[in-house]
């Protein structure tokens, strides 16, 4: 008997490769070794589930039992993976060794954290996994006033869910703007206005250096000395590509692991994918790309090599203070922004075009967010 593909992370990634792969062969053996107990849940619904009042069970899709039977896997729940050796094709856990025939690295990407000094530091929280998801929401007491540190796609989607649950909200950020990398100035404006008026509070150019316990709360000073007081502090920075097993292997290592188009790393029968992959320098930590992805390697893990293409992928902001949809140009593409009100002060439609009026990307706020199809369909493909 061959040994099995063996998935490496029970995310989003993970699931849905072995999900594709069971569709493409109904028979080859798999394995998912997994930190977690291997149930599966929806990643994004982690910064929009507050408001609705939703637990960490409750955002249990499929429990580990039920996917195991429907995908006739073996799950590893509750392994640490020491180390790969793409030489003996196994990987080492703390329950002992797994051989593979492939292997698929789906262990997505850290939280970025800020250099934080104080006696707080430590308690400051991120929202990643279920697990955090379930710390957090054991020390969110009504009424309670979050401090998020970073105003970007994730900061922002928790503080509109934490104000809709009746939470005062601060969010701080360096930069001068709400969604900084994804919206340009007056999108920006327009996004910072109407999250504000639900009652947000934002304090941009602003970086938290110091986090010190205050009585049950939290002093939050910065380095020029101004300070904030909340009773929860949240990080939402970012995330980086968790590599240090892949680079420990030996593996080619950008920004994240790198992959081909067939989401193969630079050894022969080991894959990427998810938060982790870098694909032809691209680092898309969002569910379309995940799931475009899952479908060609599906396809190329059960011998049909398939090379994966990413058509046009806008994101859609979980913000219902400020309906957004951003499809943001590619890096370093040539190019300026055209913005434009919609409907009297209503909505921002702002398009990203090429010298020679090609549409290269895009942001629609408001009421211009109901144009996401339309104007979507005008963008090029990503890959």
């Amino acid at each position: 008997m061959s040994n099995p593909v063996v998935i490496l992370g029970s995310g989003q990634a993970g699931t849905s490769t072995a999900r594709e792969l069971r569709k493409a062969h109904p028979d080859i053996a798999v394995t998912v070794i997994s930190a977690d107990d291997c149930s599966f849940y929806a990643k994004p619904t982690l910064s929009n589930a507050i408001a609705a009042g939703k637990t960490a069970p409750q955002l249990v899709v499929t429990p580990a039992e039920k996917l195991a039977e429907q995908l006739k896997l073996t799950l590893m729940p509750h392994t640490t993976v020491e180390s790969i050796d793409i030489a003996a094709k196994q990987v080492m856990t703390d329950k002992g060794p797994v051989a593979y025939s492939k292997l698929v690295l789906a262990n997505g990407a850290h939280p970025i954290r800020l250099p934080l000094t104080g006696s707080g530091a430590a308690d400051v929280l991120s929202v990643n996994h279920l697990s955090h998801y379930s710390a957090f929401r054991e020390q969110l007491k009504p009424g309670m006033h979050v401090a998020i540190l970073g105003a970007g796609l994730i900061g922002c989607e928790f503080a509109n869910d934490l104000r809709a649950a009746d939470h005062a909200v601060t969010v701080f950020d360096l930069a001068p703007q709400p969604l900084g990398r994804l919206l340009p100035p007056k999108a920006g404006a327009f996004f910072a206005e109407k999250l504000s008026a639900a009652g947000i509070k934002f304090e941009f150019g602003t970086s938290i250096a110091n986090v010190d316990k205050d009585g049950s709360g939290y002093l939050l000073s910065t380095a020029d000395g101004k300070q904030f007081k909340a009773d929860l502090v949240l990080s939402a920075i970012g995330l980086k590509p968790a590599v240090e097993l892949a680079a420990a292997a030996g593996l080619k290592i950008n920004r994240g692991i790198a992959v081909d188009r067939k989401l193969q790393t630079s050894a022969a029968d080991v894959y990427a994918i998810g938060d982790c992959a870098e694909v032809e320098g691209l680092v898309l930590p969002f569910i379309l790309p995940i799931m475009n992805a899952a479908r060609a390697l599906g396809k190329t893990l059960a011998g049909t090599p398939t090379d994966l293409s990413y058509p046009a992928m806008p994101v859609v902001v979980k913000t219902p203070a400020c309906p957004t949809v951003v499809s943001p140009p590619a890096m370093g593409a040539a190019g300026a922004w055209v913005e434009e009100d919609v409907e009297e002060g209503k909505g921002v439609r702002a398009l990203f075009k090429s010298a020679d009026g090609q549409l290269l990307g895009c942001a629609l706020l408001g009421e211009a967010s109901k144009e996401r199809q339309a104007i979507a369909a005008q963008l090029p493909p990503v890959l």
